[in-house]
């Protein structure tokens, strides 16, 4: 009996068909169900693990933070920081041969530490820099291939909603691979870890690209030559503006996670009220109420974890009540900045469309979480969990023949379907194998999530092309983007290439952090 793979073909199909993603998943999991009972190849008693399956998903702590660093990227992306900084950066590296590639790239590498949007980004870099490039005299596809690969850069540099899910994933795997080595004293994986080891890759990645775009511009003067944008060079007073608040927010966020201070969910709480202040400012409200509240807000957590109080306890002393109060004093401080960026958003639609962008956004993922978690169930009750270790264990060239074959499978994949459904229905079933053979769990979800990363530039269905074809001028044609992206598929490659070769480009800062 075949019902294992027949099942995952017939969920692929769906999918290319049109089919909503979470019901393809759930249907067709319902449907092998119990064509495996009839045919006697599963035990419908196994459908009973699925509400704990179910529950397990939707109380995992590391999952809550996927809403609220949605919320800080929308947020962010409302409130026209991406127009800022690719202004800035435009006047600051135009004069260069290359040079608005390499402010586009740079501009990406920020968006996406800072928001993690790969939509948001492509199609206001779309909407922004494309025009001005191709009236600079770029070659629509260089403009193109520049604008998708910088876009796809929040889903390789932290924080982003691929590492949240792919850390949940490889921490499952791992503990699944303890135990069939017998060990019980097992050890986990966590977001932190994760975010710290893709840090240094996805910089990596923007060298590469960085370094694509400067050598085609010296080979080929024509395809990328330098610009006038007609504008003076900004000073660093205007550069500081456009670019210290976004990095005040990524080292705010990430130091906190990477530093140990806090869980990526309170992280990422801290991000979507920066987000908001940032918007607030941008909309009007008062840079000094802005300013008072945000460094208020850091004030109360710095001293409250340094010096905390407990009003409730009996033996309070009067020192500890003057401590309260001055915590309370703050705490109203920072919550006035932030109900004023609030109204502020409310009055100008902004507020309504970030919350319903993060509803839809965050419904999305936790659908086809959910889902898949029944999609590995009854592929497990089929026998398909034995049936993927005996295919990757008879692979010619051990552990790393395995290996090529899992990456090269993820990145056909990636052709016709989306990084989350890859991510929660194909790795939990490669990755315990995977490491059974030996590989480092760390260094392992590097080079998945730089793979995962290429289907958003893989025709026929890479989000990244379509973004970028609803916000382009006329004059760029699909061919234009599809050829374009061509030569940042294979830099894609080169990439994981330089992660394998060099594994402590991803495994060196998680072990001194961790």
């Amino acid at each position: 009996m075949y019902l294992d793979l027949v099942m995952f073909a017939a969920l692929i199909g769906c999918i290319l068909i049109g089919f909503p993603v979470s019901f393809s998943i759930a249907g067709v999991a319902t449907i092998f169900a119990f064509l495996g009972w009839a045919s006697g190849a599963m035990n419908l008693a196994l459908l009973g693990a699925l509400g704990q399956r179910v529950f397990g998903v939707i109380t995992n702590d590391v999952l809550i933070a996927i809403p609220l660093f949605v919320l800080m990227g929308v947020v962010l992306e409302r409130s026209r920081i991406a127009e800022s900084l690719l202004e800035t950066m435009g006047r600051l590296f135009g004069g260069l041969r290359g040079g608005l590639g390499v402010s586009v790239v740079l501009v990406g590498a920020l968006l996406a530490a800072s928001t993690g949007i790969v939509g948001a980004t492509v199609i206001a870099m779309g909407m922004i820099a494309l025009p001005t490039m191709l009236r600079s005299g770029y070659d629509p596809r260089l403009a193109s291939g520049v604008v998708c690969t910088a876009g796809t850069l929040g889903q390789i540099i932290p924080p982003s909603t691929l590492l949240i899910i792919l850390s949940d994933v490889m921490s499952n795997g791992y503990q699944q691979a303890q135990f069939e080595q017998g060990k019980f004293s097992i050890e986990t994986i966590s977001v932190g870890q994760i975010f710290a080891a893709a840090l240094l890759p996805g910089l990596t990645l923007v060298a590469i690209y960085i370094a694509y775009v400067l050598g085609r511009a010296h080979f080929v003067p024509a395809d990328a030559p330098a610009a006038d944008t007609g504008e003076p060079r900004p000073d660093a007073l205007t550069v500081a503006g456009a670019v210290v608040p976004p990095i005040l927010l990524i080292v705010a966020v990430l130091g906190a996670i990477l530093g140990g201070v806090a869980t990526p969910s309170e992280a990422a709480s801290v991000g979507a009220v920066g987000a908001i202040l940032m918007a607030g400012q941008r909309g009007g409200v008062s840079p000094r109420l802005i300013f008072a509240g945000a460094a208020a807000l850091f004030l109360l957590a710095v001293a409250a974890g340094a010096a905390p109080v407990r009003l409730q306890r009996s033996d309070v002393t009067m020192l500890g009540w003057v401590q309260g109060a001055a915590y309370a004093g703050l705490a109203l401080l920072g919550m006035a900045a932030i109900l004023a960026s609030l109204v502020r958003m409310a009055r100008s639609g902004m507020l309504k469309t970030a919350v319903t962008s993060t509803m839809t956004v965050t419904a999305m993922i936790f659908a086809t979480i959910v889902t898949a978690s029944i999609f590995s169930l009854v592929f497990v009750g089929l026998g398909g969990e034995e049936r993927i270790e005996e295919i990757l264990t008879a692979m010619p060239g051990g552990p790393t023949g395995a290996l090529i074959f899992c990456m090269a499978l993820v990145f056909v994949l990636g052709f016709f379907l989306d990084f989350v459904e890859i991510t929660v229905i194909l790795l939990p079933l490669i990755v315990p194998v995977l490491i059974l053979m030996g590989h480092d769990p760390v260094w392992l979800a590097v080079l998945l999530a730089i793979n995962l990363q290429t289907s958003f530039l893989t025709p026929p269905f890479g989000f990244s092309l379509f973004y970028l074809r609803g916000a382009a001028p006329p004059e760029v044609t699909t061919g234009h983007i599809y050829a374009g992206v061509a030569p940042f598929i294979g830099l894609q490659i080169v990439g994981i290439a330089v992660i394998w070769l060099l594994p402590a480009i991803a495994t060196w800062l998680p072990t001194v952090l961790f």
